[in-house]
């Protein structure tokens, strides 16, 4: 076995996972016990070699609880730059394996090879039915948090790094249905809003999409969005859910893909509250507050880009895994990083794009590739995630995009269709024809109200005159 050289926060992460201790217990299954006997499962992942990336990656088993039972390290024949790691884990784990495995290739663009394991097939991987089952998720983070990696503009700033642990103190503690905890922002970071927020605001009538125009002069009035000030959470997410009903949810770091669609089935947003290191203020390498609060906010508040998310999201209840990768692709190349059609120009709309300065001028020339949004073929496309995107997906409208991602979900195998009620903020999940009759009874109803109300008679009216 090789020998490795580890700072002291990989070895304190070593140290806890060779002592086996878990820190959780509970599937993201619904099959969450097992009679089997204990088993190992196997895997061999890689990764650069280069500072805190073995700390990243070990901190992904840490946060899910898995238990390492064996690790070995060698330098990777193939590849002469990176480790390879041979690891055990125990097969009562199986099912958080999955997202680590997930992280690694998405976070930490490691490669992994799983050796075995004795997977249930058709097991539906367990989804929130209940707004306040956010709860159970919602501190499950993937990366940083109040830790940060060596790379990360912060991390030689003591000051800083704890900043970061009261931000994500709060989140740890917030529960559903709670005020979001106000919070007193510094005149250093006051200072990096501004310089983010002046020089965004000066592209945004050019370069954004009119229902971001039109919502950000509203979030001017009613939620303290200025040069000087830092809006509050809460403030912003009361005025969300008086428009489309989205509200936001304090988070301490990145989620996984599963976790994070599912909050958009229930119209939760899930926002960090910290803002990026005062030393560059026109770079951040995690989502901050700058990215949530003028890329995100502004078109959450308008209602067909709001059902337009909530769809991403209800695909994703249950999906099995290899389709929530692929919705996570969609969800990066629309509400991330998205482009579209208004008149005979195209305009911006991801959140990636309206919350950076630098691509946000980059995307609108003739240097990237510009593709029509196609969710089968945009669901394949590969995508870097520290530097410009050399493709962008032009979708038509916000109504053509959400009728492509249903055809697209329609295609995803469960056993079910689900629904949201929003009186209930709850999901009902459709697998049965008594269920199917309340649907259809409930459609029968709303549609026997726009005759009796003569609606369309009045709609027509209007028109004429």
């Amino acid at each position: 076995m090789h020998n490795l050289t580890c700072d002291s926060s990989t070895f304190t992460l070593l140290h806890c996972f060779l002592e086996c201790v878990q820190r959780r217990r509970g599937s993201m299954y619904l099959e969450e016990e097992t009679s089997k006997k204990s088993e190992m499962i196997s895997c061999i992942f890689s990764l650069k070699e280069e500072v805190g990336a073995l700390a990243k990656a070990l901190r992904l088993f840490e946060e899910k609880g898995i238990n390492l039972t064996h690790i070995e390290s060698r330098p990777s024949r193939p590849n002469n730059d990176q480790y390879e790691f041979f690891i055990n884990v125990d097969s009562t784990c199986s099912q958080a394996l999955d997202e680590v495995i997930e992280g690694l290739r998405t976070q930490i663009s490691g490669h992994v090879h799983e050796l075995s394991r004795n997977k249930e097939k058709d097991t539906v991987p367990w989804f929130p039915n209940d707004i306040q089952d956010l709860d159970r998720f919602a501190n499950q983070i993937l990366s940083y948090g109040s830790e940060l990696d060596a790379d990360h503009p912060g991390f030689t700033d003591p000051v800083y790094r704890a900043r970061r642990k009261e931000f994500a103190d709060i989140a740890y503690n917030y529960r559903h249905g709670q005020v979001i905890p106000w919070v007193e922002y510094t005149e250093e970071e006051r200072v990096t809003w501004g310089k983010v927020f002046k020089e965004l605001k000066t592209l945004y009538p050019t370069h954004a999409c009119r229902e971001h125009n039109r919502v950000f002069p509203l979030l001017e009035k009613y939620c303290g969005y200025e040069q000087d000030n830092i809006p509050q959470l809460e403030d912003v997410s009361r005025f969300l859910q008086s428009c489309t009903g989205f509200r936001l949810r304090p988070v301490a770091g990145l989620l996984s893909s599963r976790d994070f669609l599912a909050g958009l089935a229930f119209r939760v947003f899930h926002s960090t509250q910290y803002i990026r290191h005062s030393s560059r203020p026109t770079y951040t390498p995690e989502p901050d507050i700058c990215h949530e609060l003028l890329g995100h906010v502004p078109l959450f508040a308008d209602s067909s880009f709001a059902q337009f998310s909530q769809e991403i999201g209800l695909a994703s209840l249950g999906a099995p895994d290899e389709y929530i990768e692929k919705l996570a692709t969609v969800y990066w190349f629309t509400v991330e990083f998205g482009l579209c059609k208004q008149g005979s120009e195209i305009k911006a709309y991801g959140a990636g794009l309206l919350s950076s300065f630098g691509e946000l001028q980059y995307c609108l020339t003739d240097k990237p590739k510009l593709l029509p949004f196609d969710p089968d073929k945009t669901s394949l496309q590969k995508y870097p995630i520290t530097e410009y995107q050399p493709i962008y997906f032009i979708a038509e409208s916000f109504e053509d995009a959400k009728e492509k991602v249903r055809k697209f979900a329609a295609t995803i195998p469960r056993p079910f269709s689900v629904r949201y009620n929003p009186y209930t903020q709850s999901i009902e999940v459709l697998d049965n024809t008594q269920q199917l009759r309340n649907l259809a009874d409930s459609i029968n109803s709303k549609c026997h109200h726009l005759y009796s109300c003569n609606i369309i008679k009045k709609i027509k009216m209007l028109f004429l005159s």
